[in-house]
């Protein structure tokens, strides 16, 4: 892909939000360059909005320039100010070693760390663990001017804010700044890019750059990941989605962008995915014409979940998702069933019911709610509508045993097509 082709991508996939010289980047860009994007280690995984950005470096990748993944383990000890209401609570080492750790795994499965442009993962502590307090204010803070620091959009909304600004974050502006001073001088990185509520900081590196090495470095920043009413993309009721599996199971990966609105799917596809343009044209046309078939939707959450969770996560995403219209449900843990039937009623049985003899069908029925007596159980048996982990019962004498679970503790009933209930065992 050519330098044309790279930002021609970049603008109709919407990109690019903001960039201090684009005539500039351009020109960079006609021989392969370097390019950093930073990533602050608050937890052990990543989520959406940080893979939003690691396809930003992929993409340059792939057009044959050499991404820098820069892990955060000096700044993430203050944590950014930028579109933040309050002060994040600071991390223990061990903590903040942990996120470390566990970012920088995710960032190796979506970049080349071995081809031709093979990318670096750095972490910023390496190169400020060893600054003393005066070191860094004689060689780094003199080049900091206090008004042009107010200025910035992330202070002047903190300092207006009941919470206000700590010096400790203040001084997250000249940390960040520092990293592209560095990483300019020690890998010849002369582009920075990061989320648009990264200008402020990404903007102060290059004012630094300038002054400390008399270097012109250039900032590009993309949208946020925003739904259409302007919240943060990649939230739910019961939290972020994140990339690690042990933390959003590829089921519940696969289901927030199968179910992402309308307004949004698009935006997504382009954000996030590798989608061609004329795919992604036939896909909005589809949308348009007819919404209800989900085309777009389906697309984008067969591909994210296959990118972030590999072929396997997929089949078991698809899998699970077939067992809400019928499939057969067997081999899965209670929190994965728990996942797939969160909005189905339970019930709570004593797990000695199932030895011996076991448990009466028909009792099972009753107990989860899906029948309201002996007989209505029959006759829902004898009229085929009675299953068991989505097996049909044929006969209202079964008892249920221990081998009858879809899980460690968990059984799921269902009258009819769609009325689900569980027992749980306990």
């Amino acid at each position: 892909m050519s330098t044309v082709d790279l930002l021609s991508e970049l603008r109709w996939r919407g990109l690019i939000h903001q960039c201090t010289d684009e005539a500039a980047l351009a020109k960079l860009l006609e021989q392969p360059q370097t390019i950093y994007i930073g990533f602050d280690p608050t937890a052990t995984s990543l989520h959406v909005g940080g893979l939003m950005q690691l396809m930003m470096l992929r993409r340059f990748q792939k057009a044959g320039h050499r991404p820098i993944a820069l892990v955060g383990g000096a700044t993430g000890m203050i944590g950014d100010p930028s579109g933040k209401s309050e002060e994040r609570n600071l991390l223990t080492a061990e903590q903040l070693q942990a996120n470390v750790d566990g970012v920088a795994a995710q960032m190796r499965a979506f970049l080349d760390f071995e081809g031709p442009q093979a990318a670096l993962l750095l972490n910023n502590f390496d190169w400020m663990k060893d600054f003393s307090y005066l070191d860094f204010l004689r060689d780094v803070g003199k080049n900091f001017p206090v008004g042009g620091m107010m200025g910035k959009e992330s202070v002047r909304s903190r300092l207006d804010s009941e919470a206000g600004l700590s010096y400790t974050e203040f001084s997250y502006m000249l940390l960040q700044a520092y990293d592209f001073v560095q990483l300019a001088k020690q890998y010849d990185c002369k582009i920075q890019a990061g989320g648009s509520d990264q200008w402020g900081n990404i903007t102060a590196g290059i004012d630094l750059g300038r002054r400390m090495l008399g270097q012109p470095l250039v900032g590009i920043t993309a949208p946020l990941l925003l739904t259409s009413d302007g919240k943060k993309m990649g939230k739910t009721e019961r939290g972020a989605i994140w990339l690690d599996p042990q933390r959003t199971s590829p089921y519940a990966f696969y289901q927030y962008w199968r179910n992402v609105d309308d307004a949004d799917v698009m935006r997504c596809i382009a954000y996030l995915t590798e989608i061609d343009r004329e795919e992604y044209d036939t896909l909005a046309q589809q949308t348009a014409d007819d919404p209800g078939r989900r085309a777009a939707q389906q697309r984008l959450a067969e591909w994210m979940t296959q990118f972030v969770h590999g072929d396997d996560g997929l089949q078991s995403a698809l899998r699970a998702s077939k067992m809400l219209f019928g499939g057969e449900i067997d081999a899965l843990s209670d929190d994965e069933l728990g996942e797939i039937f969160e909005d189905v009623p339970s019930s709570e049985v004593d797990r000695t019911s199932l030895e011996g003899d076991g448990l009466w069908v028909v009792e099972a029925f009753q107990t989860a709610g899906l029948t309201t007596s002996n007989g209505d159980a029959r006759r829902t048996i004898k009229e085929g509508g009675a299953y068991v982990n989505n097996r049909r019962v044929a006969d209202a004498d079964v008892r249920l045993k221990a081998d009858d679970l879809a899980s460690e503790s968990v059984m799921v009933l269902r009258k009819g097509k769609r009325k689900y209930a569980l027992l749980r065992f306990r």
